[in-house]
């Protein structure tokens, strides 16, 4: 399978079974649409050569394109077809492992200390922190069981990430540092390493708050929507009043207390401000934030905040304009980090994790206040998804067994998709909100995605033809293990 795209004056094509990313000019750009459409090479030829032949290209020796020109054309995709870069075969399928039988270690929590929160977003998926059901914090003992159940169900796995998540994590602080100490103090014995993550909406952030996460935390996910008038429309607390003068100085404290690494900035973008690099901007310029993400809103289809078919034609703008501002930056000297063009095409997720996805309800589980435990976050509150707990374990094994085929091959939508061995076929909860199964697709999110994969990628591809950027790319899918601790067999 080949996707061709042109974006900032690069011609792109990525052959998809490879993961090979070519940057060509317009004459082999043409040949390999020709053949990718199904031409015969001799026919390919003669229609290159009648499009072509002795026309003007800056690329060819003697800047008119000659027969000599297109046998070379012609004969460098013969050269990377054979070397399986170009037109590959798709290997992956037949390889496919047997997701339901193969064992599963469970790698990660969401840890939802907290079913309550000091904001009031009318946009909050989670109902304002309650996940539809009651308010609650997580007790100590309750979280503490969930650690242990963690270390239980990791087999050999030596790092566990343990995400602080509500509502609002900090207003149950105190508990959330009696299980970073729990955790401490048993992660040697077993041979263990716990990475914790805290994602809060700033209200409750102190010194304290800032000195602990600073020393606990592998990384914060801090809330702001990007500019006053904006982040102020919908993260307001119970009185209307917006958040943006009470946390955006103590963020900038949090930050600069970290040396400006271990944290994201995590904005929501909506159908009120689709302009958002504006946000990006204004975090990055005006407030001195380099590592930056904004998500589009989840939210009903009838809802006002919700983004619209209408809408994707300026979202797809602002992604080109961000990469292309991105770059701008990097070549200044001042770059930024956008959370969604993080791409390592030379060492990034192996073809096992590209296949089997995020691993939610398998390898990654959420758990409520009350140590209930769910695929993920936002499964939580609907009894259906319900896997069991943390004291009995998974006990609808038919549901978990569900998650583990829920896999890129498993999405008939997928198949077709230039992007699939990139998405991993996507979120499963995305997918049931909007098919109402979750082997479904969520086809505006997969729109946006295949957008922003294709301004990541003419990132990577611009890095490595300018000397005078710092980054480079590669060219094939990475094999390469990350010491997840899976038998799977590479």
């Amino acid at each position: 399978m080949i996707h061709q795209y042109k974006l900032n004056g690069y011609n792109i094509v990525l052959d998809i079974n490879s993961g090979s990313v070519h940057a060509v000019d317009e004459v082999a750009y043409d040949a390999i649409e020709l053949l990718a459409a199904g031409k015969t090479e001799a026919d390919a030829k003669a229609a290159l050569a009648e499009r072509w032949l002795g026309k003007p290209c800056a690329d060819a020796d003697t800047g008119i394109i000659t027969e000599s020109d297109l046998a070379d054309v012609f004969a460098d995709i013969a050269a990377l077809t054979a070397a399986g870069k170009l037109f590959a075969p798709d290997t992956y399928a037949d390889k496919a492992f047997d997701f339901k039988n193969r064992s599963t270690v469970v790698k990660a929590l969401c840890l939802h200390v907290a079913h309550t929160c000091n904001l009031n977003c009318e946009y909050c998926f989670a109902a304002q922190g309650k996940f539809h059901g009651k308010a609650g914090l997580m007790s100590f003992e309750t979280g503490k069981r969930a650690l242990d159940f963690l270390i239980e169900h990791s087999g050999t796995r030596r790092n566990l990430e343990v995400d602080f998540f509500g509502g609002e994590p900090l207003m149950n602080f105190e508990v959330c540092k009696q299980l970073v100490a729990y955790a401490r103090s048993i992660e040697k014995q077993h041979n263990k390493n716990f990475r914790f993550t805290l994602t809060t909406n700033g209200v409750g952030v102190t010194d304290e708050v800032i000195e602990w996460a600073n020393k606990e935390c592998h990384n914060v996910v801090l809330s702001l929507d990007g500019r006053k008038e904006v982040n102020d429309r919908f993260r307001v607390d119970i009185h209307g009043k917006g958040s943006y003068d009470d946390i955006v100085p103590k963020f900038q404290k949090f930050v600069a207390a970290r040396g400006g690494k271990g944290y994201y900035m995590r904005g929501t973008f909506t159908h009120y401000n689709t302009d958002f690099t504006n946000d990006l901007f204004h975090m990055a310029d005006d407030l001195g934030f380099t590592e930056l993400s904004m998500e589009p809103v989840v939210s009903a289809p009838d809802s006002p905040s919700a983004l619209t078919e209408a809408d994707l034609p300026i979202l797809f703008d602002q992604y080109e304009l961000l990469a292309k501002d991105m770059l701008r930056r990097e070549k200044a000297g001042k770059p930024i980090t956008f959370y969604h063009y993080i791409l390592d095409l030379a060492h990034g997720p192996c073809i096992y994790k590209r296949i089997s996805g995020c691993g939610s309800g398998t390898e990654y589980m959420a758990v409520t206040p009350w140590g209930d435990l769910y695929p993920c976050h936002q499964f939580v509150g609907d009894e259906a998804y319900k896997l069991g707990d943390i004291w009995q374990g998974v006990t609808n094994t038919a549901l978990r067994d569900e998650f583990k085929l829920c896999n890129v091959y498993a999405r008939p939508d997928c198949k077709d998709c230039w992007a699939r061995l990139y998405c991993s076929g996507g979120c499963a909860a995305n997918a049931l909100h909007a098919t109402g199964d979750i082997h479904g697709v969520y086809e505006y999110g997969c729109k946006v995605f295949r957008k922003r994969m294709e301004c990541a990628i003419m990132v990577k591809v611009a890095e490595a033809m300018d000397p005078t950027l710092a980054g480079a790319a590669t060219a094939t899918l990475a094999d390469d293990c990350d010491g997840c601790g899976e038998s799977c067999g590479n």
